[in-house]
């Protein structure tokens, strides 16, 4: 498999990201609605990928991001520092003390547990992000002049606001005019759609989009509800996992978009909030490589697995070359991020390695 990456020594950066950042509001094991206090995390789609890069697996990333210039916008920056990634792509828009001009976005979410599934309540309309557009960022300088290897984007920032959508297509095909290797995680929410277009919408931005990506990523209900494809014969509540359907559908795909290189996608059968069977596909070059199964898998916090999953894939075909190892390293570090609280990793390298060489959870003295 050949993804015809750019020199490291032409590139200032190994990775890019390009979506929102909101700040995280995490009763901890309550409830939303009865809590007194929260702790407080950065997190966002596409940005939890790009942090993964740099804080799991060591790579030099940066955020294209934007915040409203505030003390909420400058808490969020610190989270950011403090998990190593570059902040100079940063667009910072003045706002008029009181939001109506623009805002950082909120996210309020419960872990859920057992029989409660996980629970999100965003508070992110008419974020400095969802308002820029390519003028704010000089993608022609980001991805011309300093040069990127990877750049990673997704739905979620698409689904944003109609400029966001907009945006994201100018900057992936800035990024393919430059030579930069494109990921997109279709990561679809019907809630964030349906205020500009519901699925017809979403169809419509992510076919578009699709027509320049290397590497798709998603799972069944992001390449049913974005791209229209099915999987014939899936248990609807997915308690049974169809392997068949998936790599029939994944087939489909790279056929009608032959610009995918690769195509991943994410295999979750929730038992319970807590327990999920978990594992992962990947398609390269006509093959088909399944990953390790993680049987009964025990979560802690399940918000930010997929980026972590996203996060591993793109360290295993940037280092390696190999679908196989590559899904490997996705599904042990989505497994293992989804132990600790937070929307991003606290693994590590060596954690993920011995991880997927199948090492246990006896305690390490």
């Amino acid at each position: 498999m050949n993804l015809n990456l750019k020199d490291k020594k032409d590139c200032k950066y190994d990775a890019v990201s390009l979506g929102e950042i909101m700040l995280r509001f995490d009763p901890g094991e309550g409830r939303i609605r009865t809590a007194r206090e929260f702790k407080v995390w950065e997190g966002g789609g596409e940005y939890n990928v790009i942090r993964g890069l740099r804080r799991c697996f060591g790579m030099n990333t940066g955020v294209i991001t934007a915040f409203a210039d505030n003390e909420v916008g400058h808490l969020v920056e610190d989270f950011i520092l403090q998990g190593g990634v570059d902040t100079s792509l940063i667009y910072w828009k003045k706002t008029d003390g009181i939001g109506r001009e623009c805002r950082n976005g909120l996210n309020f979410v419960e872990r859920g547990f057992g029989i409660r599934g996980a629970l999100s309540c965003s508070d992110r309309a008419n974020t400095a992000i969802s308002q820029a557009t390519d003028k704010e960022f000089d993608f022609d300088y980001i991805f011309g002049e300093l040069g990127v290897r990877w750049f990673h984007t997704g739905g979620i920032y698409a689904a944003l606001s109609e400029q966001s959508a907009e945006t994201v297509v100018k900057a992936i095909k800035t990024a393919k005019k430059y030579g930069t290797v494109v990921s997109y995680d279709l990561n679809y929410r019907a809630s964030m759609w349906s205020a500009i277009g519901g699925k017809e919408k979403a169809q419509e931005v992510n076919k578009e989009i699709a027509k320049y990506v290397d590497v798709m990523i998603g799972n069944e209900e992001d390449f049913t509800a974005c791209l229209g494809f099915e999987i014939e014969g899936n248990d609807e509540n997915l308690k049974e996992l169809n392997l068949d359907g998936y790599k029939k559908m994944i087939d489909e795909a790279a056929k009608v978009y032959p610009n995918f290189k690769v195509v991943a996608t994410t295999l979750r059968t929730v038992k319970t909030a807590t327990v999920n069977d978990w594992s992962a596909l990947c398609w390269a070059d006509g093959n088909i490589y399944k990953a390790k199964d993680y049987k009964g898998l025990e979560i802690l916090d399940r918000v930010g697995g997929g980026d972590s999953f996203a996060s591993g894939l793109i360290y295993g075909l940037m280092t390696t070359a190999d679908a196989e190892k590559a899904v490997n390293y996705g599904t042990a570090h989505g497994a293992l991020a989804m132990t600790t609280p937070g929307d991003t990793t606290m693994a590590t390298l060596s954690e993920v390695e011995a991880i997927m060489g199948g090492a246990g959870a006896r305690v390490k003295r």
